[in-house]
C-alpha cells in the first residue's frame, strides 16, 4: 500500500516494512526471516526490481524487523543500524544470563546483520528530501525513529504503538527499559507530524502532532 508518494507499507512477516521507491530502493526495516519473497512480490507488482534495493535503515535489532536482513542484503546492498543495538545483538550467553534482561535474550536469539554501517543520531540520509535519524532509546537501546520533515512522516518502528485507538509507548513486555522509553517520546513531541508510520499499526493521521503531544504530558503527570 502507497501511504505517500514514493512510500510504500509492505506487510511482512512479523511486523511492516516501508519501502522508498526513489531513483534506487531503500528498506526501513526487513521482517522476519522468510520476508524477501514478499518484498520481491511487492516490488514487481509496482513495476520494480528488488535488484534496485540498495539499503536497509533498520529501526532496532529485533526479530521481527531484521530478520530478513540476510536474505536481502546481497552485494551492494548496505545495512545501517545504531551502534547500540549492533553490540547488543553480539553478546555472549554468560552476559545475557547475568543481565537478567528479556531484552537482551531476544537480542541474543536474533541473527544479527554480518556487517553493518553505525546509524547515529542526528544524522540526514538523503532520502525522501532528508530523512533525520532520532535516537529514541528505550524499547531497545538502539531504537530509532525515522523523521521526513519534507513530508512529515514519522517512522517509529516499535516506539509507539496504538492500544484501543490510543497512541501510546512502546510494549512494556518487549522493552529494555520503559522509563527510558518514555522519556524518548519527548524528542518526538516537537515535530511537524502529518502521518506517523508505525511497524504493527496503520498510519495515524490523527492530529498525530497533538497525540504525540497528549503522550508526552500523560508521562509526565
Amino acid at each position: 500500500m502507497e501511504i505517500s508518494p514514493g512510500v510504500h507499507a509492505i506487510k511482512m512477516l512479523g511486523a511492516d516494512a516501508f519501502l522508498l521507491t526513489e531513483d534506487r530502493l531503500t528498506l526501513i526495516d526487513a521482517g522476519m526471516v522468510g520476508s524477501r519473497r514478499r518484498i520481491a512480490r511487492y516490488v514487481a507488482r509496482i513495476g520494480r526490481s528488488i535488484e534496485e534495493l540498495d539499503l536497509i535503515v533498520c529501526t532496532h535489532g529485533h526479530p521481527d524487523h531484521i530478520g530478513g536482513v540476510a536474505e536481502l542484503s546481497g552485494a551492494g546492498v548496505e545495512v545501517m543500524m545504531h551502534p547500540a543495538d549492533l553490540d547488543g545483538l553480539r553478546l555472549g550467553i554468560r552476559e545475557v544470563v547475568a543481565s537478567r534482561s528479556r531484552g537482551h535474550l531476544i537480542q541474543y536469539l536474533t541473527r544479527p546483520p554480518s556487517d553493518a554501517t553505525p546509524l547515529l543520531d542526528g544524522q540526514i540520509l538523503p532520502l525522501l528530501g532528508g530523512l533525520e535519524v532520532i535516537h529514541t532509546p528505550g524499547h531497545t537501546p538502539g531504537s530509532v525513529c525515522l523523521y521526513a520533515a519534507r513530508d512529515r512522516i514519522l517512522f517509529s518502528g516499535d516506539v509507539l504503538q496504538v492500544i484501543r485507538g490510543r497512541l501510546t509507548f512502546a510494549s512494556a513486555f518487549f522493552s529494555h527499559d520503559m522509563a527510558e522509553a518514555r522519556s524518548s517520546v519527548e524528542r518526538l513531541a516537537a515535530l511537524e507530524v502529518e502521518t506517523i508510520a508505525f511497524s504493527h499499526y496503520p498510519p495515524w493521521r490523527r492530529d498525530p502532532s497533538g497525540a504525540l503531544r497528549d503522550l508526552v504530558a500523560r508521562a509526565a503527570g
